[in-house]
């Protein structure tokens, strides 16, 4: 049996990536508001979950998607798993960090952006240090992240992310000092009683009303038709 994780489209082998695919990375892939034409950014690729993702919704559209990672294993592992797809043609893979691959682009010049980010700011760090990287912001503080985004967003573009609800919280209000503002936020909970602990956040280079939305994982000890819903064109047994 192949390693790693099979969805209906395509298979992830996430051997040697810091951070295995995970539901994080599913319920951004399949939220992440996506364009009909331009070119589609995956930041921190890592196994290059999202940037499979993306090919898969915008299948019908043929769009350029550019997957950046900066871990040599991950790299590794994307560049298999984009190979093995049936989108091959459509991405790419930048080997370097989304700073030095911001530098040398035009302003302006990408559609969507995708990002599961590093989101510990301190405390101690994973023994390994291809996990410590995906899970830390040493090499790509937030604020860092948002210069990026504001570089490359288009005026129309939409930059998607997920983070934990306090981290997230602070990135929405860091956000506004690059001129990047907050159009959609999703709380995301495990069950119905429990407290949040994800946000599904969309920024956008203009200022708009924000729409705020909710999303519960399981209910009942099944999974929640929001959830299904969301994810069954990826998920194997949705």
């Amino acid at each position: 049996m192949a390693k790693g994780f099979t969805f209906k489209q395509f298979h992830v082998n996430d051997h040697g990536c810091g951070m295995p695919v995970s539901t994080d990375g599913v319920m951004l892939g399949a939220w992440a508001e996506l364009p009909a034409s331009g070119q589609i950014l995956d930041v921190g690729t890592g196994s290059g979950l999202l940037a499979l993702m993306a090919a898969q919704r915008t299948a019908d559209h043929g769009n350029v998607i550019t997957a950046i990672e900066i871990d040599d294993g991950a790299a590794q592992a994307a560049r298999r798993n984009f190979a093995d797809s049936p989108w091959a043609e459509r991405i790419g893979l930048a080997h370097q960090t989304v700073q030095e691959w911001a530098n040398q682009q035009p302003a302006g010049s990408v559609a969507a952006i995708v990002c599961n980010p590093p989101y510990f700011n301190h405390g101690e760090q994973a023994g390994c240090q291809a996990r410590a990287t995906a899970r830390h912001t040493d090499t790509l503080p937030h604020h860092e992240l948002l210069a990026a985004i504001r570089h490359l967003l288009s005026p129309s573009g939409v930059a998607s992310l997920i983070l934990p609800v306090y981290e997230g919280e602070q990135l929405i209000e860091s956000a506004r000092a690059h001129q990047l503002f907050c159009q959609r936020v999703c709380e995301v909970k495990t069950t119905e009683r429990k407290a949040p602990g994800r946000l599904l956040i969309a920024l956008t280079a203009g200022p708009s009303a924000q729409l705020n939305e909710q999303l519960v994982i399981h209910q009942n000890g099944v999974y929640s038709q929001a959830f299904v819903a969301l994810t069954k064109a990826f998920y194997l047994k949705m």
